[in-house]
Order: C-alpha cells, then sequence, then structure tokens
C-alpha cells in the first residue's frame, strides 16, 4: 500500500518547501520541453542535404582592375587556367556562393500578360555555364544540362534557359513535368530544360531555402570582379589556393584573388548561430535538471533530519527497509507529477507564443511528455541515495532523546 494520504498530510504540514520545489518543477517542465523542441528544430536544420558535394567544392574571388581588360576573354581564359591546374575536376563561374548568406532571388511568372499571370515563389537564382552542375555535384532527375552554344554572357540576351530544384517544380507544377515550360521575367522568355533533386539557395534561414534556379549565363564575363568555384578532391584543397593565385597572376598580375574558402567551412559559418543556440539551450537544460535534482535531494535530506525519531518508530513498528524507501519515493513522484501537469499545460501555452513571435513550428504534445519522464528519471535518481540513507536509520532512534 502507498500510504499516499499520510504523505499528503505531512507535505500539507510544511508547506513552504513542497510549493517551492512544485513552482520549481513547473517552470522546469515548461522550459525544458520548449528548449528541447528548439534544440531538435536547430539541429535538424543544420543536418538538411544541401544537394552540393560540400567538401570538394572550394569558392574564391577576383578583383581586376586592369581598365582595358576585356571581361568576356578574361573569364574564359581564367575558367580554362583552372580547368587545367592539377587535382582540379571542374570549374565554373557563379553570380553566388551557396549557404554563404550573400545572393540573388527572383520569381518567374507563367504568362505575358500581367493580368492573369501567376508568381512562381521566389527562389535563389544561380547564373552559371554548362560546367557549373558538374562543380556542384547536383544531381539531374529530369530534363538536361545546358550545352555550351547555350550559354550567355550577358542578362538581358535572348534565347534564356534554367534549371530548377524539385521541390521548386513541386512548389509550382506539382506532380507535372515543368521540363519544356516558358516562363517570363519581365518581357523576357526562360525555357525550363531540367530539374535538380535538391539544390539549396544562400540564406539558411528563408522560407523557401530550397528553391533554386539556374540560369545559362556565364556570369563571369558580364563584370571585372569575379566569382569561381572549383571542385578537387578534399585531400587536394587546401593546397589549391597557393596554386590558383600563383597561375592567375601569371597570366594577369592586375588583380586580387581571395576569399577562398571551402563550401563546408562556408555551411559551418552559416550555421553558428544555430550551433551556439543549441549548444546554450543544451546547457540551459542540463542545469535546470540539475538544480530541480539538487532541490529535491536537500528536500529529502532535511526532512529525513526533521523526521529521523519518526522514522526510527516507524521501523519499530514493522516497517521495512523498502517502506521508507516507498515513501520518499511516492512523495517524490507526487510533487513531480502534479508539477509536470501543470507544468506541461505551462509548455504548451508557452510554445504557442513563441510560434507567434518567432514564427516556429507548434510544440508537439511528445515534448513536455518527455519532459516529464525525464524529470521523473532524474529525480527518482536523485531521491534514491537519501531515501536508503534514511532506511539505515535504527529502530532505536525512536527511544532516544532529542
Amino acid at each position: 500500500m502507498l500510504h499516499i494520504k499520510p504523505i499528503l498530510s505531512s507535505l500539507m504540514r510544511s508547506k513552504s518547501g513542497p510549493v517551492l520545489l512544485l513552482l520549481q518543477i513547473v517552470l522546469s517542465v515548461a522550459i525544458v520541453a520548449n528548449a528541447s523542441f528548439i534544440i531538435h528544430e536547430r539541429l535538424t536544420m543544420m543536418q538538411r542535404d544541401s544537394g552540393l558535394l560540400e567538401e570538394q567544392i572550394l569558392t574564391f574571388n577576383v578583383y581586376n582592375f586592369d581598365p582595358a581588360i576585356d571581361n568576356v576573354l578574361q573569364n574564359e581564359v581564367d575558367q580554362q587556367i583552372l580547368r587545367s591546374l592539377p587535382n582540379v575536376i571542374e570549374a565554373s563561374s557563379t553570380n553566388m556562393v551557396p549557404l554563404s548568406g550573400s545572393g540573388w532571388m527572383d520569381r518567374y511568372v507563367d504568362s505575358a500578360d500581367e493580368n492573369t499571370a501567376e508568381s512562381m515563389p521566389g527562389f535563389a537564382l544561380y547564373l552559371g555555364n554548362e560546367h557549373l552542375l558538374n562543380v556542384m555535384g547536383s544531381k539531374l532527375v529530369d530534363g538536361r544540362n545546358f550545352r555550351p552554344e547555350e550559354i550567355n554572357t550577358q542578362l538581358d540576351q535572348s534565347g534564356m534557359l534554367a534549371i530548377v530544384s524539385k521541390p521548386l517544380a513541386e512548389a509550382f507544377w506539382g506532380d507535372e513535368s515543368p521540363v519544356g515550360k516558358t516562363m517570363y521575367q519581365g518581357k523576357q522568355t526562360i525555357e525550363i530544360i531540367g530539374v535538380v533533386d535538391k539544390l539549396q539557395g544562400a540564406w539558411v534561414n528563408h522560407e523557401n531555402f530550397e528553391y533554386s534556379v539556374i540560369q545559362n549565363i556565364d556570369f563571369g564575363g558580364g563584370f571585372k570582379n569575379k566569382t569561381y568555384m572549383v571542385r578537387a578532391l578534399p585531400e587536394h584543397i587546401p593546397a589549391l589556393e597557393e596554386v590558383i593565385i600563383k597561375a592567375f597572376h601569371a597570366e594577369n598580375p592586375n588583380r586580387v584573388i581571395d576569399g577562398f574558402s571551402s563550401l563546408s567551412e562556408t555551411k559551418k559559418g552559416a550555421y553558428n548561430n544555430h550551433r551556439l543556440m543549441a549548444t546554450l539551450l543544451s546547457m540551459m537544460v542540463i542545469l535546470l535538471l540539475l538544480i530541480t535534482a539538487l532541490g529535491l535531494t536537500g528536500m529529502v535530506m532535511f526532512n529525513i533530519q526533521r523526521r529521523t525519531k519518526q522514522i526510527g518508530t516507524r521501523r519499530a513498528l514493522g516497517a521495512k527497509k523498502r517502506d521508507i524507501v516507498n515513501y520518499f519515493m511516492v512523495e517524490n513522484y507526487l510533487i513531480c507529477i502534479a508539477g509536470g501537469l501543470i507544468g506541461a499545460m505551462l509548455a504548451l501555452q508557452l510554445g504557442q507564443q513563441l510560434m507567434s513571435l518567432y514564427n516556429l513550428p507548434m510544440l508537439p504534445v511528445t515534448y513536455p511528455i518527455a519532459a516529464v519522464i525525464g524529470l521523473l528519471l532524474v529525480t527518482t535518481l536523485a531521491v534514491m541515495l537519501p531515501a536508503l540513507k534514511a532506511a539505515k536509520i535504527s529502530p532505536a532512534m525512536a527511544t532516544r532523546s532529542v
């Protein structure tokens, strides 16, 4: 028999300690549930598949200072230099670096008539030639890649083609293949010729992060300042910076080459804030559980000292050691379950506030439940040691004067 009634009577005789502990448990459950959910959300974001060979991609910038430079010719020469270098698998110019937090966004419409045209969701707009897909390692799942003769060097040229990411295609066309569709960008027509499985944009927090498009424009030919992406095996990436700078300066010394970064480093930097938040919240969850466990341990230890003669009397009247242990464990569970139920309701309410203020998903009910279960496990361990100590009190303590 658990003898809950005498336990409740004992708790009610000294309310301050149990009430403070109850409040602590309520707050712990509410905070731990929401913090755990946010940690899970951040870790899930960081583990998203980018659709890119992150460990094999090196990016860098070139700043030209020669006023007489032919941008188109220089871009062609530079890409030929890159592809001829030892250990370089592929190279291409680009207008933006994935996961970098900086880039281009655009949207197409499906009709030239402004009154009837339906707009696509906003997407990251990559500009590149027929080599860009191979540099990225992106997998075509429908249609084809650009051909060399289809590559433009200016934004306003005719014959615009596009390759879209699968999530973008599904968001706008559903199960229908977009290959062969004609879209519009102002008065310019763009034909969709391919679909890649995955291709993330530049902004890891953007709601349209998975929506991307590649247009057939060799962007390095349009401006003096250029960005290049190079693909090589991970073990060759560190040595490429010096090799590329030497090769480019040998061809044209009137420029600066810098900003070297592997895409894996860029991705790591993009998620720094999320990683820091997950770390801090994890530390807070551990600290809260530890404080709650210490609070319960302290209360039990205090009760043992206060009830030493009472425990001795119970032992003298035939109570076994396990009865004494059960008494304190039941007392712990009563406080934890009461605090856990109130804390779970508070957690759901707090989750609704976070959802409205910070655009977070709704807190699943499994998180408050898991928080309560976790708290019960932690407090069981915290109470067990002092309860076992109480069970060792001799029946002779009942006859001692205090």
